[in-house]
């Protein structure tokens, strides 16, 4: 019976003096991952906003892609110091990293078509071939820039409409920009018969665009024989302007030749006493030029 208490104590004994060996072990442990917790919390969060600073200030970078950068350093850092408090308590952190790599692929085969309008919308806002608030237009969608997003861009129709497209459909076509350029061109065209005075109707056409301040003079307007047809000789007027004001000038410049060359001669803006030029059918006809909207 002593015997058997001995033995009790004893077992008692040694398993507290393990206990306590394993607690004096794995407190430094402990208090070690708590340590590196925190120094790993606070050195991602400095690292974090030294990185959007710097990016912040580098010309052409997009503050959704400066903050999406950030945070993805930011996540990484984090899962770093994870990983190395799991390695405190001698956790296998290779299996660990093999696992998420695995998890990783599996999410990146399962969002492959999300990847790749974030992937697209990273390039959009790097190279910048549209910024918010221009006109753009691509071969499925065209309207006012809204919103670059990472996974879509938000546009507006030129009839008022909401539009969402997805980056990875931007970027895989070729996008016309129609307001990137400070100036633009427009050119209009107009029919005169053979028996009129071909002439007299270029002469009108440059005085009108001479006589609009809107119209550039550098490159200056140019008046010339575009084709001959059958019974009528096409004249075409061709001139520059800043790009604000092409859409509203193409449509007062199509009135005005219109009026220049009407039987009215009161209505000629250049000289009230010329007779004005006639087209075979004894008006002038212009053709409009392709509506874009602005």
């Amino acid at each position: 019976m002593e015997q058997q208490a001995a033995d009790v104590l004893l077992a008692t004994q040694t398993a507290l003096s393990q206990a306590s060996a394993l607690a004096v072990q794995y407190s430094f442990s402990v208090l070690g991952a708590v340590i590196l917790l925190v120094l790993g919390w606070a050195l991602a969060g400095f690292t974090s906003r030294w990185a959007y600073e710097g990016l912040s200030r580098v010309h052409g970078i997009d503050e959704t892609l400066a903050r999406f950068f950030t945070n993805v350093l930011r996540y990484a850092l984090l899962i770093l110091v994870f990983i190395t408090v799991l390695g405190q308590f001698g956790v296998q952190t290779a299996s660990i990293i093999a696992t998420l790599g695995a998890a990783g692929l599996a999410i990146g085969l399962a969002l492959q078509g999300t990847l790749q309008n974030i992937a697209a919308g990273i390039m959009l806002l790097i190279l910048r071939p549209f910024r918010v608030g221009e006109y753009i237009e691509t071969s499925s969608v065209a309207g006012t820039v809204r919103e670059i997003g990472l996974f879509a861009t938000e546009l507006k129709t030129g009839d008022g409409l909401y539009r969402l497209a997805p980056n990875s459909t931007l970027w895989n076509t070729p996008i016309t920009n129609f307001t990137r350029e400070p100036t633009r061109r427009n050119e209009l065209k107009i029919s005169v018969a053979y028996a009129d005075d071909i002439d007299l109707a270029m002469e009108r056409l440059m005085n009108l665009a001479k006589a609009d301040s809107r119209v550039l003079t550098s490159p200056a307007p140019s008046v010339f024989i575009d084709s001959l047809g059958d019974g009528t000789i096409s004249v075409a007027l061709r001139y520059w302007a800043k790009t604000g004001d092409w859409w509203q000038i193409s449509r007062d410049m199509v009135k005005r030749v219109k009026l220049a060359f009407d039987d009215n001669p009161d209505a000629a803006p250049d000289d009230s006493d010329a007779a004005p030029a006639k087209t075979s059918n004894g008006k002038a006809t212009a053709e409009k030029p392709t509506p874009t909207r602005q």
